[in-house]
């Protein structure tokens, strides 16, 4: 799938590169979940891991077709970490 970044959210990321980003979405494992803000926009998360196994949850935004914007990525928290760790048991 082809993922671009919009400007901002490559801006914005916090400890995070943008090449642990795309090793997370590109992963085999990947957990898509759909999640909104309060405000009703909608998103699809991917919870999976980099190479190095780092955690991370990455947001985007269906464009067209297969296109899709990345607009945030962000570590798991503990809990989040557990569920995922639970879900890949699964796989």
């Amino acid at each position: 799938m082809p993922y671009e970044w919009e400007v901002w959210a490559l801006r914005a990321l916090a400890g995070i590169h943008p090449y642990e980003v795309r090793q997370a979405l590109d992963a085999k494992q990947r957990w898509p979940r759909p999640a909104a803000d309060q405000a009703g926009f909608r998103v699809l998360t991917v919870w999976a891991r980099t190479r190095d196994g780092r955690p991370l949850i990455v947001a985007v935004r269906h464009i067209d077709g297969f296109a899709w914007k990345i607009i945030g990525a962000r570590d798991m928290t503990p809990a989040e970490l557990a569920d995922f760790t639970r879900w890949e048991q699964t796989r």
